[in-house]
């Protein structure tokens, strides 16, 4: 692992990564102060410009992996100053941050923020770099029949624990597959849901799909509240922005638990900073909230959520890496721009490809040390973002969307169908369904027919090969436990409670 490092650092430290990883993290800070739009969006913005620009593979990976970890680095900075959460990560952020900033210590809340990020990030990445090469020697043993039992309870996992209602999650899911099997199939050569349309024979391009569904649906909703107040109050003056060394000690336990608890949920499949915030957030208030000052500007409040995000973001990079499994939505995305380079994420590409998945490690260590040396002194400067008004941005975003499609394919009907995509993600968020499950769907759809076709025709069509290693049993039954449990659950405990006895009648018998 020492010696994958070290050549991971030879990659990462190119004058071109470097460039890179600085620009990703200054791109993605910005992304992330920008209330709405967030990682998923800023790479699915940037993705089609350096594929186009011909740079490597790990090049635009090292870019990319910046601006997702600077992202969850700049969403504190409207939950703090305009209690409105930069992305989903940072909803719980905005309970204490914001009070604090009215107690006139904004400053101070997003000196600890960037502290706390950086403590739980670095937590991650030691994790990444201990755990991901002896998982991805656990799963050479793999084949097909494994595969398709992990992705299955990738599905039951994201199922669960993404988003606030599962049959909605589950829902968003199946359209990402069903998307994902529009155009020629592989393995018969049939035309499946292309309704005679020559330009859908080759399916749903990934760029068109990601850039449609986050980027288009973005602008829209954006032009739906041109004139909503988003927050409530102007922006807080600053004051100090580094934080005391006593502030950070006070919160050092909080830290060290959320970003433990972060990156353990961040391997987990479909899970994403949203979870560990809020695991992470009531776990540290049972422990530490004493006096119950959580809610009203507490420090460790503050510090507990923010550890667990970006310790999740680094997390989530262990099951793309090694089973090629995103462990968020933001993940799927780079694991299409993966493939953009006929690269599959799995336990080879450490040793097919280690200057791309060593070179994105230690990129990792790189980003987030100039993550802490830009946000600390320049929380002022980053915050101004807040002030860009609507009328600007919208259009912005829109020009570097069409021209990023277009670069890529050089066709109109690339860009209509982008259009139509956006609408219909637009029209799923405003019934209240969240697009990460759509994205993973589409994403693992793909690779979950093909190892179920792959373990079929080993077995010559028996479907006992699904369930006959040990593996892939325990996999079945830990997806099976996932999906049955949060229904089991309360109707057990209802029925305890409504079949308990009276405290009464207890200390009569």
């Amino acid at each position: 692992m020492f010696d994958f490092l070290i050549q991971g650092f030879g990659v990462a430290l190119s004058p071109l990564n470097l460039g890179l990883a600085f620009l990703g993290a200054l791109l993605g800070t910005l992304f992330g102060a920008l209330p709405g739009i967030g990682p998923i969006n800023g790479i699915a913005i940037l993705m089609p410009l350096a594929y186009t620009l011909g740079l490597p593979a790990e090049s635009a990976l090292i870019l990319l992996a910046g601006i997702y970890t600077g992202a969850e680095y700049g969403g504190r900075m409207s939950s703090i100053l305009l209690n409105v959460p930069g992305d989903a990560g940072a909803v719980m952020t905005t309970l204490d941050g914001h009070p604090l900033a009215k107690k006139g210590l904004a400053g101070p809340a997003l000196g600890l923020s960037a502290v706390s990020s950086f403590v739980g990030a670095t937590i991650a990445i030691l994790g990444l770099t201990l755990f991901a090469p002896l998982l991805a020697e656990v799963a050479v043993m793999f084949g097909p029949a494994e595969f398709f039992a992990l992705m299955v309870f990738a599905f039951a996992s994201m199922s669960v624990m993404m988003g606030k209602d599962p049959t909605k999650t589950a829902i968003g899911a199946v359209l990402g597959v069903l998307i994902g099997t529009i155009g020629v199939d592989s393995g018969t050569g049939v035309l499946r849901y292309t309704f005679g349309m020559p330009e859908l024979y080759d399916g749903i391009d990934f760029v068109v799909m990601i850039i449609g569904l986050f980027a288009i649906s973005e602008i829209l909703l954006m032009l739906e509240h041109a004139n909503r107040k988003d927050s409530d109050g102007d922006i807080p003056p600053l004051g100090r922005v580094f934080v005391s060394l006593k502030e950070v000690l006070y919160c050092k336990g909080a830290m060290l638990r959320s970003g433990l608890i972060g990156f353990i949920i961040g391997v987990l499949p479909g899970t994403g900073a949203s979870v560990a915030g809020a695991v992470s957030y009531t776990t540290e208030k049972r422990l530490s909230d004493k006096e119950g000052t959580f809610g009203t500007g507490d420090m460790r409040g503050l510090a507990a959520p923010e550890a667990a995000n970006n310790a999740s973001a680094a997390g989530s990079f262990v099951p793309m890496l090694t089973l090629g499994i995103p462990g968020s939505g933001t993940t799927a995305v780079l694991l299409g721009a993966l493939m953009l380079y006929n690269i599959t994420p799995g336990p080879m590409m450490f040793s097919e490809r280690p200057e791309v998945a060593g070179g994105l490690i230690a990129s990792l260590y790189i980003g987030n040390l100039v993550l802490l040396a830009l946000n600390l002194p320049l929380a002022g400067v980053f915050a101004r973002v807040l002030t860009i008004p609507r009328w600007v941005l919208v259009p912005g975003i829109a020009i570097l969307a069409f021209v990023g499609v277009y670069q890529l394919h050089s066709d109109l009907t690339a860009i209509y169908l982008m259009l139509i995509i956006g609408v219909f993600g637009y029209l799923l968020r405003k019934l209240g369904f969240s697009l990460a499950p759509v994205i993973l769907g589409y994403v693992l759809g793909g690779l979950m027919e093909q190892n179920l076709r792959r373990a079929l025709s080993i077995s010559g069509g028996d479907v006992e090969i699904l369930w006959r290693s040990g593996i892939s049993l325990g996999l079945w039954i830990a997806a099976a436990a996932l999906l049955i449990l949060p229904w089991l659950l309360p109707k057990l405990i209802s029925k305890l409670q409504s079949s308990s006895k009276p405290l009464e009648q207890v200390e009569d018998d």
